[in-house]
């Protein structure tokens, strides 16, 4: 079997990511000399990893909602442009019309119609049929085209508002995912404040030990599904010790769904943002034994967390907040079914 061995990750891999998410390497705080006796060292690690376990699946959730904002964002933008064009075509119809509305006065003989037209609403006026019978062929058929086009900016305008009523709200659902993740992340901070000084040196130990790892992991020798696989695994491979982020899609800090996505990319492949929009983007892979090198690998019952296998039952992901993207078991999380790109 082929080992992988990598070069020591440079001092970036102990970055602290964000204030709130500073895994086991925090300082003491004046609750930490006042620690619950009842509250093992076991029981804090359990309960931290299972807020940075619902941190994440608020994250993924945050992050089908920051991709919804920026869709509804794109809408809103090409909408208001399209009535600001529409509006400046309005204005040059009325123009051509004001021109044969003023010609027909210098001779004295305005059409009433065109008179009406200019000066009330042209829809109320258009429905009147029998009234196109006062025109000319060529007045009514540009006083139609300037209706119809007030209509469409109305439409439009009107389809703008809502688009913006519901950026308003997703806004909302956005902060609020925000809040939550926050929170989230806060309390598995205080927890790790009530460990001991030594308590947490372990703590952090065990973390950098498994950072440590990949540089011992062995992948074996299984053939890549595809070379795109290949290459997204490579490029995965070269952000082995990037900190985990919450939200973040490289190229220096990720999430889970943040380096596939951004691993694919440049193997010139476009991925859905999230953990479950990409269980979708391809056949799905029920066992763990054919999977290849490349494949997506989906994890817990409801997708929250995604990752790249590596060979040999490794799966290579940016794992939690406080620790760095690397090498792990695929034994270590409840394996769902994997996805060929």
């Amino acid at each position: 079997m082929a080992s992988h061995r990598r070069p020591k990750q440079p001092s970036r891999t102990r970055v602290t990511v964000l204030t709130a998410t500073a895994a086991a390497a925090v300082a003491l705080s004046s609750q930490a000399a006042h620690a619950d006796p009842s509250q093992s060292k076991k029981d804090v690690k359990s309960e931290v990893d299972s807020l940075y376990s619902e941190a994440e699946q608020a994250t993924e959730k945050y992050n089908g909602v920051k991709e919804q904002q920026d869709k509804l964002q794109k809408e809103v933008d090409d909408l208001q442009d399209k009535v600001a064009r529409g509006q400046g075509d309005l204005n040059q119809l009325r123009k051509g019309l004001g021109a044969i509305a003023s010609g027909q006065y210098r001779s004295g003989s305005i059409d009433p119609s065109v008179q009406l037209f200019l000066s009330g609403n042209p829809d109320t006026y258009l429905e009147k049929a029998a009234t196109l019978d006062q025109l000319s062929g060529k007045q009514a058929e540009q006083l139609k085209t300037i209706a119809d086009k007030q209509r469409q900016l109305a439409q439009e305008r009107a389809e703008a508002a809502s688009k913006i009523q519901d950026l308003s709200e997703t806004r909302k659902s956005l902060g609020d995912k925000k809040d939550e993740i926050k929170a989230k992340l806060a309390k598995a901070q205080e927890l790790l404040n009530t460990l001991t000084a030594k308590e947490r040196a372990a703590m952090q130990a065990a973390d950098d030990r498994a950072n440590r790892s990949n540089d011992r992991v062995n992948l074996g020798d299984d053939v890549p599904a595809s070379q795109r696989g290949a290459a997204a695994l490579a490029a995965a491979q070269s952000k082995i010790g990037s900190p985990y982020v919450w939200g973040a899609t490289g190229p220096s800090s990720f999430d889970c769904s943040g380096l596939t996505s951004w691993a694919y990319s440049q193997a010139g492949q476009s991925l859905p943002r999230t953990s479950q929009e990409q269980a979708n983007a391809g056949t799905r892979i029920g066992s763990e034994s054919a999977l290849k090198p490349g494949d997506l690998v989906l994890f817990y019952g409801d997708l929250h967390h995604i990752g790249l296998y590596a060979g040999n039952g490794t799966v290579l992901h940016a794992p939690k907040p406080g620790a760095a993207v690397r090498y792990e078991s695929i034994n270590n999380m409840p394996f769902q079914f994997g996805v060929r790109v």
